[in-house]
């Protein structure tokens, strides 16, 4: 036996009791925990700089408008601190003197020197202080406002907007539901003439830009079917599919045995029955994540309703109305507190119903 075969046992077992002694063990566990620590801090440090937009939407939201203006105010809502005297009303600075900082009421601004008063003891007469008050920082509480939500309500037509979205959420799922389900249905289990080259130019309009198809379709819209000013643009598309809900449809329900086809019709059971007692109640989550998909696009939809909802502003959606009101009064906080609203259905949507969003879903006709 050759030396190299004579010793290359040995260097196992030298390496194995290495790797298995207890210091060993202790330092895997160690570069272990360590590696994995550093894994968590590099998700956390993402997901708070994915998170900072939205935390900044909803602190902006509850913000008083006198705060924007104030460069020494806190991130936080906030208000400044306030005494009243006399029947007047005094902000309350840290005014910095050479024994420390102390909280004082501004009573007579200067631009050299100042008066302030002590709100714990206002005996004590005014207070000199020399300087510029304009470099002082306030003392500020924490006091989110709901008056930004107040003029938002005030402003626009806010409830009449959110029934018209729901309006056009709920018809568009129906629509968009049963066209794409009967559609992808049709391609996965009936043997069509020449049904993969239409299936193959049904994914291929995915890839046709929306720009290109605008001004025919607003044509055809407006001049042909004249109906500009109702919800028809928006709804009458969905009844005829979607090209990327028929695409996961029917690789789903591709997925899925056609035995249980032949079972059912030995019962006598025809193809819609077949669809909706066989096929449909194995494939709830990609019907699920379908609707979600719909609803999430058509909550956030502006570009057709700016089209052809400009004329009719009862009929707009939240969306559009929303981002109609920003543009005409773009005061950051109220702009924050209107966005908040509209984000607010989507997420409650998704809380409800993510234990369903993705489930058990085939995408490529796949094994799970």
């Amino acid at each position: 036996m050759s030396p190299v075969r004579r010793t290359l046992p040995d260097i196992i077992s030298k390496l194995r009791q290495r790797w298995y002694a207890p210091s060993g063990y202790l330092s895997l566990r160690v570069w272990d925990s360590f590696g994995s620590g550093l894994l968590n801090l590099m998700v956390i440090g993402l997901l708070v700089v994915y998170l900072f937009p939205i935390l900044f939407m909803v602190i902006t939201a509850f913000t008083p408008s006198e705060q924007l203006g104030d460069r020494y105010a806190p991130v936080y809502p906030a208000r400044q601190l306030r005494y009243s005297y006399a029947g007047k009303d005094y902000r309350i600075y840290n005014v910095p003197f050479e024994a420390g900082v102390r909280q004082l009421a501004l009573v007579k601004p200067g631009p050299k020197a100042s008066e302030f008063m002590d709100p714990q003891d206002p005996e004590a007469g005014l207070i000199y202080w020399d300087g510029s008050w304009r470099t002082l920082r306030g003392v500020y509480e924490f006091s989110p406002t709901l008056d930004n939500f107040d003029l938002l309500f005030g402003a626009t037509r806010f409830p009449r907007m959110m029934q018209n979205s729901l309006a056009l959420v709920v018809i568009g799922e129906i629509g968009v539901l049963i066209s794409s389900t009967i559609v992808a249905y049709g391609f996965s289990r009936f043997p069509l003439p020449g049904g993969n080259l239409l299936f193959y130019i049904l994914i291929a309009t995915i890839l046709i830009p929306e720009k290109v198809t605008l001004i025919p379709t607003y044509f055809m819209v407006v001049r042909v079917l004249d109906w500009n000013g109702s919800w028809l643009p928006l709804l009458v598309p969905l009844f005829f599919g979607n090209a990327v809900y028929i695409f996961l449809l029917r690789q789903n329900f591709k997925s899925i045995p056609k035995d249980l086809d032949e079972a059912a019709m030995l019962d006598g059971a025809g193809p819609l029955r077949i669809l909706f007692s066989v096929v449909l109640p194995q494939t709830w989550p990609v019907v699920i994540t379908v609707a979600l998909l719909h609803f999430y696009y058509a909550w956030n939809e502006t570009r057709q309703a700016a089209l052809y909802l400009g004329i009719r502003p009862d009929l707009a959606p939240v969306s559009f109305g929303v981002q109609n009101f920003q543009s005409l009064a773009p005061i950051q906080n109220v702009l924050q507190a209107s966005a908040l609203l509209v984000m607010i259905i989507p997420v409650i949507v998704l809380f409800i119903s993510q234990r369903y969003f993705m489930r058990d879903m085939l995408i490529t006709g796949m094994e799970k």
